[in-house]
């Protein structure tokens, strides 16, 4: 769920496990038949983070538990997703109010 120009917009998905050895590759569906490629890059300690990429590192986000990712956080995540041959330059920051409810 993310908000865009103060509207709340939210995607449903389901993601398949394609690589039962490391539970980081997944496939996701949001339109069926059609699924994604999705790669799990860099995972917080206590899953407070989520850096989430396609292969051919078009499409990438970090997802938050919460809505302040520390900074100093956020800065060794795209220097690790750098690493991965990611651009975090491209990243854009959204705006984020709370939790989400389900």
């Amino acid at each position: 769920m993310h908000y865009h120009e103060g509207k709340q917009k939210q995607s449903e998905g389901t993601a398949v496990i394609v690589d039962k050895e490391t539970n980081a590759k997944l496939k996701v569906t949001f339109f069926w038949p059609f699924y994604g490629k999705y790669w799990i890059i860099d995972l917080g300690q206590d899953y407070e983070f989520a850096a989430v990429g396609e292969p051919s590192r078009d499409y990438l986000w970090i997802l938050s538990r919460s809505p302040d990712l520390p900074d100093t956080t956020y800065q060794k995540i795209l220097s690790r997703l750098n690493e991965q041959g990611y651009q975090p330059s491209k990243l854009v920051k959204t705006r984020q109010t709370g939790a989400a409810s389900h």
